[in-house]
């Protein structure tokens, strides 16, 4: 997953932008990582907890390594006692468990139309949210207005009793998520090389990422252990004022090497087709749109099943799942659609049906998906090859 540089967090140093392996490392250079590795299976522990025997058994480290880690992360607030586990031998086991409340991190949604923001605990779950109308197409400045104005419209925003460890932007693309530099917006050409992160960064004081919605929401799902737990592939499509994917290949968030992956909407599917807004003809996006615009929510689907059914045998995933504004208003027409297609080209291949769902989380997907890219360096959720300083 990507590194960002939400701020230091104290006593526990930054994990390095490596993949988190297996095993961990018992050397000094390696304390963030190790201390990274705990907090994820505390993470994953929820309320729970785990003992340290337990977390030595799942990080790879000594019971002594990690009987200092989870003292450094005591003392800085992000881990507590849970109670006890009956021993069948000995004294009783100590639990941890991660103290969710400790620290926060805001995420915000710039739809084309409407702004999402909200305010996440260490866990993701949504402490504090607000929406608003909101014009992607306005002047560059009055939307970085605006973005700031819904940060600071959240009641525990900055200025208002708490400091967030940093503020995830998710918004259309294309777009570079290392630079945090926009490209041709689909629609909305001007906003082509604005430093849209560091922008809302001057504006608001904190620490800001920039990925695409849909890479968003496809860290949201698979950070939640269901739809990409260990190293499950799943195509996230997100269906709202455009049309894209996020894509997760084995238990990893794919952007590409110039955020590029996922631009599913724009493969042309019917040549000489409708125009679309990206300037091609014929487009996923264009077509589906179209029978949305029309009341078609059948003719969508199968549109949107005909390119899943493409994706799906491109990348050999294990599960295609839906969202966006458009599928959640009515979402049983879209999920049997595209269910049917994925049947269909079954038939004709392996026969293996790659099973179709709809995203939990509704509306705010997205916006918590992006408070993700703020919160997964604290728990190792790191992209290989990616270094701290490309993304600022």
């Amino acid at each position: 997953m990507t590194p960002v540089s939400p701020g230091s967090v104290p006593a526990v140093p930054a994990a390095p932008a490596v993949a988190v392996s297996p095993a961990a490392a018992n050397l000094p250079t390696l304390r963030g990582h190790n201390a990274a590795l705990v907090l994820d299976l505390l993470r994953a522990a929820g309320e729970a907890g785990a003992s340290r025997s337990e977390l030595a058994e799942g990080t790879g480290l000594t019971p002594q390594a990690v009987s200092k880690i989870t003292a450094r992360l005591r003392d800085a607030g992000l881990v507590a006692q849970a109670g006890h586990r009956p021993s069948t031998g000995g004294k009783p086991r100590t639990l941890w468990r991660l103290v969710r409340d400790a620290r926060h991190a805001v995420g915000l949604h710039l739809d084309r139309d409407e702004v999402t923001a909200v305010l996440v605990d260490l866990l993701g779950g949504v402490v504090a949210a607000h929406r608003a109308p909101f014009d992607l197409g306005a002047p560059c400045r009055a939307v970085v207005d605006a973005a700031a104005g819904a940060v600071r419209a959240l009641p525990a925003g900055p200025g208002r009793g708490g400091r967030p460890l940093g503020v995830g932007v998710a918004c259309p693309g294309p777009l570079d998520h290392r630079t945090g530099v926009l490209r041709r917006v689909t629609g909305f050409p001007h906003w082509d090389g604005h430093p849209l992160r560091d922008s809302l960064s001057r504006r608001l004081g904190l620490p800001v990422v920039l990925d695409k919605d849909t890479n968003a929401a496809a860290l949201g799902l698979a950070l939640r252990g269901g739809e990409g737990g260990g190293d499950a592939s799943f195509a996230y499509l997100h269906l709202g004022t455009g049309l894209g994917a996020g894509l997760v290949l084995d238990g990893v968030l794919y952007r590409g090497r110039r955020t590029g992956a996922g631009e599913f909407g724009h493969q042309v599917v019917q040549l000489d087709g409708p125009e679309c807004g990206c300037g091609d003809r014929g487009c996923l996006e264009a077509l589906c749109l179209a029978a949305v615009a029309r009341g078609d929510a059948a003719g969508a689907a199968r549109v949107l099943g005909t390119g899943a059914a493409g994706l799906a045998g491109l990348l050999d995933v294990d599960r295609v799942v839906l969202g966006g504004r458009t599928v959640l208003a009515d979402p049983e027409p879209y999920r049997a659609g595209v269910e049917r297609e994925l049947a269909a080209r079954a038939a004709r291949t392996d026969g293996r049906a790659v099973p179709v769902s709809v995203a939990p989380g509704g509306t705010r997907l997205v916006a918590r998906g992006a408070a993700h890219l703020v919160l997964a360096p604290l728990f190792g959720r790191l992209e290989p090859g990616t270094r701290p300083e490309d993304l600022g």
